[in-house]
């Protein structure tokens, strides 16, 4: 794979800490141009390593050494300073306002071998492969439910989609928001927090209402995380 085009960006400043986590976005606006000129603009106050384009053209905006400003205000598995301790990938696609679209092939071809380069020189496990929406519930829902996470799980890279090997363990409302906690998410926002768990879990549908088929899900991933299970 070539190496990467340097676009340096301002937005940025010293980590603290080991990397631990891999963040996907998408732009969110209308072509690669405009969300590099954002993220390179000392005003936004906002960046990324890496831009992706939709032709597999790769841009790096910031090192990995240092910390980027692409989580914002966020929260996963305990960690409420994200940019500290991840990378930070804007994956470009106009996204919801902008007329959300699949992600193109050569798009994904080279989103997946970077990220196994990234995860592997970092020692990222799997359930720290996330998108912003996972860490942003009640602010973002990026990358989407268009998202090719089936790709990256084929890969080993990012924690699968359990087979529903499990019944439906019948947990209220409040007791799924438990067990969405446990896994990881900030569930301040109960029905914001369903449907990012929908978005990564359940693209099918995503309607912020915690079913049967979630609560399997989501009893299988705490399983195989060894995650606490609710009462």
């Amino acid at each position: 794979m070539p190496d990467p085009i340097r676009r340096p960006s301002p937005n940025f400043d010293a980590r603290d800490a080991d990397v631990s986590m891999l963040v996907l976005h998408y732009t969110g606006m209308r072509d690669a141009e405009s969300a590099i000129a954002r993220l390179c603009d000392p005003e936004a106050k906002v960046s990324a390593h890496y831009v992706l384009d939709e032709d597999g053209t790769l841009y790096q905006l910031v090192d990995e050494a240092d910390r980027a400003w692409h989580a914002g205000r966020s929260f996963w598995r305990g960690a409420v300073d994200v940019n500290a301790i991840s990378i930070g990938i804007e994956i470009v696609n106009p996204g919801h306002e902008f007329g959300y679209r699949p992600f193109p092939a050569a798009q994904m071809d080279r989103l997946v071998p970077l990220v196994a380069e990234i995860v592997a020189r970092h020692g990222i496990a799997p359930v720290n492969v996330v998108g912003h929406s996972d860490i942003a519930p009640a602010r973002k829902e990026d990358p989407g439910e268009l998202f090719d996470w089936r790709r990256l799980e084929r890969h080993r890279l990012a924690v699968a989609r359990p087979k529903l090997a499990f019944r439906d363990p019948h947990w209220t409302p409040g007791g799924f928001l438990v067990a969405l906690e446990r896994f990881g998410y900030d569930v301040a926002d109960g029905p914001a927090a369903v449907r990012a768990f929908q978005r990564r879990f359940r693209p099918e549908t995503v309607d912020g209402v915690a079913d049967g088929e979630c609560r399997a899900i989501l009893l299988a991933l705490l399983l195989d995380t060894g995650a606490a299970l609710p009462q």
